[in-house]
Formats: C-alpha cells, sequence, structure tokens
C-alpha cells in the first residue's frame, strides 16, 4: 500500500519511490527488559524529557512536566509500561550514535546488510505543549524498519482509548486527562494492545513522526511539521552553545554537560531537576531507588559556579529567581527539595505494579526525603545567594531579609542532629558535613554583611560562626586516624569531608585536611574512585551496597588542584571523564565492578560537578606561573 498522505511539502520528490508496507508485526520479540543505563541517551524541551535507547526505543517520558506521569515507562518496568520502537527488522544492526554538534538532537545510525538509515531524534524548543519528533532518513541502500507503539499513562497503568485522527494515518489516544496524537506519513495499525507499520526507506529518503501531547478536555494538538521543527531546534541549541566561553582542553565535555544542565532547567520557572528519571538503582538489582525528578537546594551554589563560570548568566539568574521563590517563607518550614515550580508536598509512594529496573524494586514516586532535616542545606542557600550577589545577578530587595531570618533560625537549630547530606533514613546524627556547612551560612552572612554593609547582629553571628568552627575541630576529628568523621560519635569516613578546604573552613594544606584527604583514598576508594561512606559498616537505615558517587571524586580532583598536585588532578579527572557513556552522559553513580552506569539519569549533580572541577582545573593552569602564595582554585568562592 503507498501511502501518500501526511508528507511534508519538501518531501514530494521522495513520495514516489517510498514503499509503505503496513502490517501486523509480531515476528521480532520486544526487549523484556530496558538496557543498561549507559546505552540510553537524553532529548529534552526544557520542560520534560525522555530517553531513547541504543536499539530506537523510547522507554521513558513523562508528559508534560519531568515530574508527570510517565507516558512510557519501560524503562523501570517491561515494554508493557509502555515503549515506542523505530528501528530496523534486521535483528542484529550495527549501531553508532552521536549528538549533532552542539545540541540536544540524537542521531543514530543503523546499518543491515542492506543498507543504513539515521534515526533523529528531539523534542522541538519554544512550541506550545510538548512533542517527539522521530525522523528516519536513508542514507545507503534500502533498509526494512519496524515501528512498535505502546502508550500507557500514569507510570504504564493505564490503557488508553486509541482512535485514528482526522487524517486517518495517524492515531489519538486519550485516558482520564491526557491525549497523546502519533502522526507521520505512515498509515498506523492497531495490533492487539499495540500500535504497529512496518515501513521501507531507500538511500535519500526520509520519514518523519511526531508525537504531541495536549490536555484531553481540548482539541488535539494541530499537526507539526516536524522537519521544519527539527531545523529550527537544532539552529536553538547551537545559538544557545555559541554562548558558552569556556576555553580549555575539557571543552567538548564541559559543553555537552552544560547543554544537559540546560535540558534539565524547567523553563518556565528556572528550577533544574537533579535527573528527569525515578528509581534508577544505586545497586543493580538493590532497594536504593528514589525520584530525582525534584529540584535540590543542595545543587545551589554548584549550579550558580557552573552556569556564571560559563557564560550562562541569564539561567543562573532564573535559578537564583527560582531560589528565593522556593525557600520564601517561615525559616523553620525551609525544605531540602521542592518541585520544579516550587510545590513543597512531595509524597512519596510505591508504583507496585513495576517490577523496577531490571528488577530492583520498588518503584518510588514522590520523595520522603524533602520532609527530613538537613542543616547543610543553609549553607548551601546562603552561599549560592553569597556566589549571586558576588556574581552581579539581581538581587530583590527583600532577599537579605529572606537570609536574615534564615540564618537567625540557624543560630537555634545548628546544634541538633540531623539527617545528613546523604539523606539517611536512619537516626539523626551530628554529621560534621552538616555542621561545617552551618559554618558555611554563617560565614556568608558575615562576609555580606562586612562587603555590603547589610544590617544584622554582625558580631553575635561572628561569634556563632567562630563556635561551629570549634565544636567541628573538637568533635569532628578523629585524632587516632587523623581524619575527620563521619559524625561525633562515629569512626566511619565521609567522602563529604573533602568539602571542608573547597568552602574554606580549613586552608588546604592544613594536616587535618591531608590526614582527611589520605584517610578516604586508602578507606573510600573502589576501582579507582571514590564511595560516599561504607554502607556496609554505617547504619543508614538501608540494606548495604552502592557504586562510587562519581560527584565525590570530582571533589577528590578539586583538592587535589587545590594543593597544587595537577597531575593527580588531571589524570583522575580524565579517569572519570571516561566513564561517560558514547554520547558523553553521566549517571549519579558507577559500579566498578559490573563497569555499569548505576542510580539516575543522566545526574545534573555529576555534570555540575564535572563543569566546575574542568573550571578549576582550567584556573590552575592559567595560574601555575603565579607566585606559591596564591590562592589555590575552589568550587565555592
Amino acid at each position: 500500500m503507498l501511502v501518500l498522505r501526511g508528507m511534508p511539502p519538501d518531501a514530494a520528490a521522495q513520495i514516489v519511490a517510498l514503499k509503505v508496507i503496513v502490517m501486523a508485526d509480531q515476528n521480532t520479540p520486544l526487549r523484556d527488559q530496558p538496557l543498561p543505563i549507559e546505552d540510553y541517551a537524553l532529548i529534552g524541551d526544557c520542560r520534560s524529557a525522555a530517553l531513547v535507547g541504543r536499539d530506537g526505543a523510547i522507554d521513558w517520558l513523562c508528559l508534560p512536566r519531568f515530574d508527570s506521569a510517565a507516558c512510557f515507562a519501560a524503562l523501570i518496568g517491561t515494554s508493557e509500561n509502555g515503549t515506542w520502537l523505530i528501528a530496523p527488522r534486521h535483528s542484529e544492526p550495527q549501531v553508532r550514535r552521536s549528538y549533532r554538534a552542539a545540541t540536544l538532537v540524537l542521531e543514530t545510525v543503523f546499518t543491515t546488510p542492506d543498507g543504513q538509515v539515521a534515526l533523529i531524534d528531539a523534542m522541538p524548543l519554544g512550541l506550545e505543549g510538548s512533542h517527539v519528533i522521530r525522523r528516519v532518513e536513508g542514507r545507503r541502500g534500502h533498509v526494512a524498519m519496524r515501528f512498535y507503539l505502546k502508550l500507557r499513562f500514569d507510570f504504564g497503568a493505564s490503557t488508553p482509548w486509541v482512535t485514528r485522527d482526522e487524517s486517518g494515518d495517524g492515531i489519538i489516544a486519550i485516558a482520564g486527562p491526557h491525549l497523546v496524537t502519533v502522526r507521520g506519513p505512515v498509515k498506523l495499525r492497531g495490533e492487539g494492545p499495540a500500535t504497529v507499520a512496518r515501513f521501507d526507506v531507500a538511500a535519500g529518503q526520509s520519514v518523519t513522526f511526531v508525537l504531541s501531547h495536549g490536555p484531553s478536555h481540548l482539541s488535539a494538538p494541530a499537526r507539526l511539521d516536524g522537519d521544519a521543527a527539527l531545523i529550527d531546534t537544532t539552529a536553538r541549541w547551537r545559538s544557545w552553545s555559541d554562548r558558552c566561553n569556556y576555553e580549555g582542553p575539557w571543552k567538548d565535555a564541559v559543553l555537552r554537560s552544560l547543554i544537559v544542565l540546560k535540558a534539565l532547567i524547567y523553563e518556565a520557572t528556572g528550577g533544574i531537576v537533579a535527573a528527569p528519571t525515578t528509581s534508577l538503582p544505586e545497586q543493580l538489582g538493590g532497594q536504593r531507588n528514589w525520584d530525582y525528578r525534584f529540584c535540590w537546594l543542595r545543587d545551589a551554589t554548584l549550579t550558580l559556579m557552573a552556569l556564571m563560570g560559563s557564560g550562562y548568566y541569564d539561567e543562573a539568574q532564573a535559578w537564583r529567581d527560582w531560589l528565593h521563590r522556593s525557600v520564601a517563607g517561615n525559616a523553620n518550614e525551609l525544605q531540602i527539595m521542592y518541585g520544579v515550580a516550587g510545590e513543597r508536598h512531595l509524597l512519596e509512594w510505591e508504583a507496585d505494579w513495576l517490577r523496577g529496573y531490571q528488577g530492583a524494586s520498588p518503584v518510588r514516586i514522590g520523595n520522603a526525603a524533602s520532609e527530613q532535616l538537613q542543616l547543610d542545606i543553609y549553607g548551601e542557600v546562603m552561599d549560592g545567594l553569597h556566589q549571586a550577589r558576588t556574581g552581579g545577578l539581581k538581587v530583590p530587595p527583600a532577599a537579605w531579609g529572606l537570609q536574615v531570618t534564615m540564618i537567625a533560625h540557624l543560630e537555634t537549630i545548628w546544634q541538633q542532629p540531623d539527617d545528613g547530606i546523604w539523606e539517611v533514613r536512619g537516626c539523626r546524627r551530628h554529621f560534621v558535613h552538616s555542621k561545617v556547612m552551618a559554618w558555611v551560612a554563617m560565614d556568608r552572612a558575615v562576609q555580606d554583611m562586612e562587603r555590603y554593609g547589610l544590617p544584622g547582629p554582625l558580631d553575635r553571628w561572628r561569634a556563632v560562626r567562630d563556635a561551629i568552627h570549634a565544636e567541628v575541630c573538637a568533635k569532628g576529628f578523629d585524632v587516632r586516624k587523623n581524619s575527620f568523621r563521619q559524625s561525633y560519635d562515629s569512626d566511619q569516613l565521609d567522602a563529604s569531608l573533602l568539602l571542608i578546604p573547597i568552602v574554606g573552613f580549613l586552608p588546604p594544606d592544613d594536616v587535618r585536611v591531608l590526614g582527611t584527604i589520605a584517610a578516604i583514598e586508602s578507606e573510600l576508594r573502589a576501582g579507582g574512585f571514590l564511595m560516599r561512606y561504607r554502607t556496609e559498616t554505617a547504619d543508614d537505615g538501608l540494606p548495604p551496597g552502592e557504586g562510587v558517587f562519581l560527584p565525590c571524586s570530582f571533589w577528590l580532583a578539586d583538592n587535589y588542584a587545590q594543593q597544587g598536585r595537577r597531575a593527580e588532578a588531571e589524570a583522575l579527572f580524565e579517569g572519570l571523564l571516561a566513564l561517560r557513556n558514547d554520547v558523553g552522559l553521566l549517571a549519579e553513580e558507577y559500579d566498578p565492578r559490573a563497569r555499569r552506569q548505576v542510580g539516575n539519569f543522566p545526574q545534573a549533580f555529576s555534570h555540575l560537578s564535572l563543569v566546575n572541577t574542568a573550571l578549576n582545573l582550567r584556573d590552575q593552569r592559567q595560574s601555575k606561573q603565579r607566585s606559591a602564595g596564591a590562592k589555590p582554585a575552589s568550587v565555592s568562592h
């Protein structure tokens, strides 16, 4: 059957030769589990994001926001929970993929004995509503293709009612508030629980499909010219990338990480999600599975430094404004994370119909850690606002008043135990990192009052700052180990202690800092990289086991740079870059035994750490000729 409807006008020359065969496609079975995490790539429109596998399947997509329910959830279940495959019918094509230069437009090239095709995937920027564009381009020979679509709303729980659209070729799928259309030049056909088609593409031909989302109580979204939108989106990404002012030996890696960060920004508010996924396990088959589709205050300083240090002041300003709006209110109600628009109720529940990523359950939606007490966020927020003020970002008139109330509240609670940077689900403790960051909060408040003449009880807060410092040095340092410890009552080590010199609590050449680094190197290394802490001996309320936590190893490289150990810093940094997948993406953690990325993906914290370490190493190179007494590079100031 030759189907002509729906072809874009500029494809008229291709129509005559294009043969499209529509039939049930049951011969090639779908995967029964998701791919390795590193085999996925990200596409996004700064409102939501999708993960596309090397095999041409979209296994994860939440619409219309990052934190919305997924309509493709095979990533944390099976293909029965929603997937969209476009790939050659040949069972084992050769695959290579890359992003188009300076964009988030993904190109997957399949080569079979009969020819070669490219699958171009993107989510267009600057349009009303959310869309996914999938364009198949014939590069060589003649390739038989397969189309398999299974929409399942509500994280795979809701099967939609599917009808043909007005053209008769596309489909409209509705379930409750959700409506999705899928349109293209190929006439689609229902086959059991899925929508399928077969079509052939020869060299010089192209076939473009567009998925569009909208509310079910309104008319279906208008047909989108996918080819024109793809051209426009490519240009928009390249225009944005041209603003990057980083010049150094790792520019490609830095720019790729910045593009990932841009994609994780919810454009309407400026909030940055930690990752676009939920429940990708920190241990393969394990229970450390969390929803990261929210905005953590802990990322405040790293985010501002990465964006401002790379020339992206508009995004830094939007993040700073999001931060101010989100924390506004009573200081005793401050949360560690918020929704993309500042939402505060992030109720955690388990989707028990999903078997989890490759069997790792439970699948958690929402995040109960939002209700934890974590003293370190006061330091992160105050340092972030300090960096914004120092960097010349616009500061609302009410900003300092809000900061004063936060510091006044911290003054009354800093001596309490808390849940710590790693959001442990065991008993609260006096974590050393939390106390250090409480010191940071007081220190940055004092600095802002001294530098800008801002009002406040300067002498009293200087005294509190000094008291915190004295207590940490007295109770947080283990003389026997010659190292700071995870908490006052523990002999465990913790990689977060590497932040002590980075935030300026102690100088990098202090003997206690040097002892802490040596102890961490000795006890927390695994496969050349750092664990957060040893889960098998620490009481964190969860079964033991996880990978190395990538930001911790970036912190170690920062410490090396501060101490002038440039060769070691750069070697570690290059080793971390080697963990990225084939398109430059990093998860939260890495399993050195399985040689697999683990944890939610791609992870903003990992990419923020990459950018900031690259900035530090570049600055360290540039300052090589300075006097030995020059101030070392730092993530925070």
